[in-house]
């Protein structure tokens, strides 16, 4: 959410007036901008490209435990991928090549690192890599919410909807644009395991495919009937040839499944459109849209390469076409927005710790409203000079943050608490408190996570302090740092409590 006044957690009855990075990184490389599109991915985060140790990425995936393997064909992949965790919490995809695959480690390391080079918010980044003997093995951002032939080809409650395939088509084709720019035209076997979800249930397109399997070895994997006819011939991947590949995905957005190009040319020469067409979207979709995504396929397949289009041409027609621009990919998925809570924390919680467990910003906001300054108590002494002098204009100042925070006109608030704590004549851990909740709404947890520890030092033993560090550094991804955090704040509302029953 953004720094602004949120319509949809309007109030009807508002209150009354009377009341570090993760893991070292030997190595870094200097990103480039796209030269198709600003570098969004590496602003949003990614770390710089680096050289992982064997015994970092044994301990992240549990010593390549098979429990953790997410290649499309489980352990009859022929190079795994597993998921993993860094010590840091990041969730991270590691593809293991078999023995000897890269046997120059210079080779495979220089292959790595010109991939490593690339960013961007339609990729999962490739953020590393390891040559330790034998060992041959990829680190990239690890996507949580499944693969495109998942959600097209086994999906269980929902299909995908219309609106969201045409997003996925765009998605990948920025995706290949990009990295046409950027130098690296080849993408190797793209097809519907190659696209992914992330945690926004946006499409991204799988770094790995930007290597090969080996030094040596194939570049497809899947069925020859889907194999672009000129590798057929030569077995040498060009940039058409990936033209040629994503036709088939456009083929398998369109039908819902993975079927042979040359029945689908035929489907379409005979102009049986709407046959092609996915039977489970029950007609929902425009007509005009798919003729447009069929004609476009049709060109990715032709049989000789110079007639396809180019990337380029790809984002040129796919980019109008995006109807919903507004509507979260989570949604049209049919998914829950993905964010994850601290762990579960040791002592019971109150409604405050209950709601910071949640990450629950809106019911944080109800309780700060209802429990307005009742936690001040003691924390200021004034004497009469700066009562006449200074007080008003001050209280006015947090007068008019409160109406704010009240009326979730966040950016209003932080401004009206900041003139109050910048004149430094009364200092409010309740005042921190909602500025540090403001901050959160505005997608500024650094912000909010100083305001919270400065809430604590004005009142050190306020639990609410405790618990808003919680939730920041839970949106800052310092998962463990947010449990402690939860638990902290919960000890001290126990203590508080027995001290209310002793007395």
């Amino acid at each position: 959410m953004g720094c602004c006044e949120s319509s949809f957690l309007k109030e009807t009855h508002p209150e009354k007036d009377q009341t570090q990075q993760q893991q070292q990184e030997p190595r870094n490389h200097n990103q480039s901008g796209s030269g198709a599109e600003p570098d969004l991915a590496a602003a949003n985060g990614v770390p710089s490209f680096s050289e992982f140790s064997l015994a970092d990425l044994k301990a992240a995936t549990n010593n390549f435990s098979s429990d953790n393997i997410v290649s499309e064909s489980g352990e009859k992949a022929p190079n795994l991928v597993y998921k993993g965790r860094l010590q840091n919490r990041k969730w991270i995809a590691v593809k293991k090549f078999t023995k000897m695959a890269w046997p120059d480690p210079k080779q495979f390391a220089e292959e790595a690192w010109g991939v490593g080079k690339l960013r961007h918010r339609r990729l999962a980044n490739l953020i590393g890599y390891c040559c330790d003997g034998d060992e041959r093995l990829l680190v990239a951002e690890y996507m949580i919410n499944d693969t495109l032939a998942k959600h097209l080809f086994h999906w269980e409650n929902q299909t995908i909807e219309w609106a969201m395939r045409l997003r996925v088509a765009s998605c990948i084709a920025e995706a290949l644009y990009y990295c046409s720019s950027e130098g690296r035209p080849l993408y190797h076997d793209l097809n519907a395991y190659r696209v992914i979800f992330d945690e926004d249930g946006d499409p991204r397109l799988s770094c790995f495919g930007l290597m090969k399997n080996s030094r040596d070895g194939g570049s497809y994997s899947t069925n020859l009937a889907y194999t672009p006819p000129e590798y057929l011939k030569t077995g040498r991947v060009t940039p058409e040839s990936v033209i040629y590949s994503f036709g088939t995905v456009l083929l398998d957005l369109l039908s819902g499944k993975h079927i042979p190009p040359s029945h689908a040319l035929d489907m379409i020469r005979g102009k049986n459109i709407i046959l092609l067409m996915d039977s489970h979207l029950e007609g929902n979709f425009s007509t005009e849209e798919a003729t447009v995504v069929v004609g476009l396929a049709s060109q990715c397949l032709q049989y000789e390469p110079r007639e396809r289009p180019s990337t380029k041409d790809l984002v040129a027609t796919l980019a109008p076409l995006q109807t919903k621009p507004d509507v979260p990919s989570y949604f049209m998925l049919g998914i829950s927005k993905y964010e994850e809570a601290p762990p579960t924390p040791q002592r019971p919680l109150s409604p405050m710790g209950e709601a910071c467990s949640r990450l629950d910003l809106t019911a944080i906001h109800q309780i700060l409203v209802m429990n307005h300054y009742k936690d001040d108590e003691g924390t200021n002494e004034l004497s009469f000079q700066e009562w006449t002098q200074q007080m008003r204009d001050m209280l006015e100042a947090r007068k008019r943050g409160d109406f704010a925070f009240r009326d979730k006109d966040f950016k209003t608030a932080i401004d009206c608490y900041s003139q109050f704590i910048d004149v430094g004549t009364m200092v409010s851990p309740t005042v921190f408190g909602r500025r540090s909740l403001c901050y959160l709404f505005c997608d500024q947890p650094d912000a909010a996570l100083a305001d919270a520890m400065q809430a604590q030092i004005v009142n050190p033993e306020w639990p609410t302090a405790f618990y808003m560090q919680s939730v920041a550094l839970a949106k800052l991804d310092m998962h463990k740092d947010a449990a402690d955090m939860l638990n902290e704040a919960a000890g001290l509302e126990e203590k508080k409590q027995r001290g209310m029953k002793g007395s």
